[in-house]
């Protein structure tokens, strides 16, 4: 049985990965993610404001327009506080933060110690969907170093196998 993985990449900083879904843990989570990349995905990231060592991936409104995938998800394997290389799915429903009249769901890519959910609009639980392996982890952080030095970076996230 092929283990499902998503790959990745941001071409500046080098960054290149692999993230192993849990699937068993995070099972709506990382359905949510693994039908959104039914084909390859280039998303805005930019270093995270509030929670620490996390690029932000918030996907784009029009990615989510009719599809059947975009609907409400419940916290699965939740945490308050990401370890490094954790993948992070925070859903925030509509209206929510700031009145946005759209649901948001944001990828992070958490590859620091000391990581929170914490926002303006208070703590927010969010879904462990993935995580890079042990041994790409110095990689991972190295590579999103760089791009908390760039500035707003374009991540691209595709499927992969393990």
């Amino acid at each position: 049985m092929m283990t499902r993985a998503i790959l990745i990449e941001e071409s500046r900083s080098g960054l290149s990965v692999k993230a192993l879904l849990l699937d068993g843990k995070a099972p709506d989570n990382a359905a949510f993610l693994w039908e959104y990349l039914t084909e390859p995905r280039i998303v805005g990231g930019i270093h995270a404001m509030w929670t620490g060592p996390e690029i932000s991936c918030p996907v784009p409104s029009d990615h989510l327009e009719g599809a059947a995938y975009a609907k409400p998800l419940p916290a699965e394997n939740a945490t308050l506080n990401p370890q490094p290389g954790d993948i992070v799915i925070s859903y925030v429903p509509p209206r929510m933060w700031g009145g946005n009249p759209n649901a948001i769901f944001d990828i992070g890519l958490f590859y620091g110690a000391g990581a929170r959910l914490l926002f303006p609009i208070g703590w927010l639980a969010g879904s462990v969907v993935a995580q890079v392996a042990t041994e790409g982890r110095d990689h991972f952080a190295a590579a999103c170093g760089v791009i908390r030095r760039n500035g707003a970076c374009e991540v691209t996230f595709s499927r992969a196998e393990a």
